[in-house]
């Protein structure tokens, strides 16, 4: 089984806050690649989900793999998201950030980490286009992709109903995962759909059909998603779910319905929990603070206690250029 390496060095400079060093031996993109399917073999033995966190720098990478929890929790994975990758470059995510862009911060994160990732392919595009990105996604070592099964001007899931939302024939988006599927080289790359019918309004029935069709067409996975604040439509799916014959593992993303703990998902049937944009809206405020307390005191001194030390930023990632004592 592939086990990420994490070294974490040198901590005692903030509460938390570690020393990170790049990793002295990555794994080969075959290793890594094969890494999620083994973790996901693994799972009748730990008992848990795949925890994921969202990524959209090698230094936000850095946070994920070296980050642990009071008792130890660690995330498994990472997530390649679209609304991250566009948000960091000032972009609205309606796939104004192309596809070789997104490979850019992709291959950030993967010289950095070692941690398997699964990709935010959104609409995946033509059948054709698809076929190209799941060659260039699985040569650098990625383990998935997730694409949604909407069709026009892409609008950010959250935004619900609110915009318009338009889902695209189930016929159509099959042969874009069959022709996903047949692009692959290896057994290892995963092909996940994500059903956008309780975004859309479409409800539990049509959600329940598009995951049917999705797994015959030869989906890996199935990743159903929702907006409202309570859990109960993931769970009323789920319940659904869990009755078909023949089932792939399921995606949950709890970002608006997270008062509900890993622990209950995973006893639900959700194989992998997603945060999926985290780390980036955690980052916002901070930066937009000391900003404008620079601003109002015509000066930096007053910020300071919102700083990390200059000596920390520059010791922060280890350079490999000193002796270990």
């Amino acid at each position: 089984m592939f086990i990420p390496r994490h070294n974490v060095l040198r901590s005692g400079f903030l509460p938390g806050v570690h020393a990170m060093r790049w990793i002295s031996k990555y794994p080969t993109p075959t290793a890594r690649l094969s890494s999620l399917r083994q973790l996901m073999d693994q799972q009748q033995k730990t008992g848990e989900v795949i925890r994921v966190m969202e990524v959209h720098s090698g230094l936000s990478a850095l946070i994920a793999e070296n980050a642990r929890g009071d008792g130890g929790q660690a995330f498994h994975a990472v997530w390649s998201s679209s609304l991250t990758s566009s948000s960091i470059k000032g972009k609205p995510d309606i796939e104004t950030v192309d596809t070789s862009a997104r490979i850019g911060v992709v291959e950030d994160v993967l010289e950095v980490c070692s941690l398997p990732m699964i990709y935010d392919g959104d609409t995946g595009g033509h059948p054709e286009v698809f076929h190209f990105t799941v060659r260039s996604l699985e040569r650098l070592g990625v383990s998935a992709c997730i694409i949604e099964d909407k069709t026009g001007l892409k609008q950010n899931s959250l935004f619900g109903t609110d915009r318009k939302q338009v889902l695209e024939d189930i016929d159509t988006f099959c042969k874009k995962i069959e022709a996903g599927k047949k692009a692959q080289v290896t057994d290892d790359f995963m092909v996940i759909a994500r059903m956008e019918s309780l975004i859309a309004g479409w409800g539990q029935e049509e959600a329940l059909k598009r995951a049917k069709a999705c797994i015959a067409a030869g989906v890996d996975g199935i990743m159903i998603h929702s907006k409202e604040k309570q859990p109960d439509e993931i769970l009323e799916f789920l319940q659904a779910y869990n009755q078909f014959e023949v089932k792939v593992p399921v995606v949950a993303v709890p970002t608006s319905y997270n008062s509900i703990t890993e622990d209950e998902l995973f006893k639900a049937g959700v194989s992998i929990v997603i945060y999926a944009n985290q780390l980036l809206r955690a980052s916002y405020h901070p930066m937009l603070d000391v900003a404008q307390s620079i601003l109002t005191h015509g000066r930096s001194k007053e910020a300071d206690g919102k700083l990390m030390p200059v000596k920390q930023i520059l010791t922060l990632i280890d350079d490999n250029t000193s002796k270990e004592p």
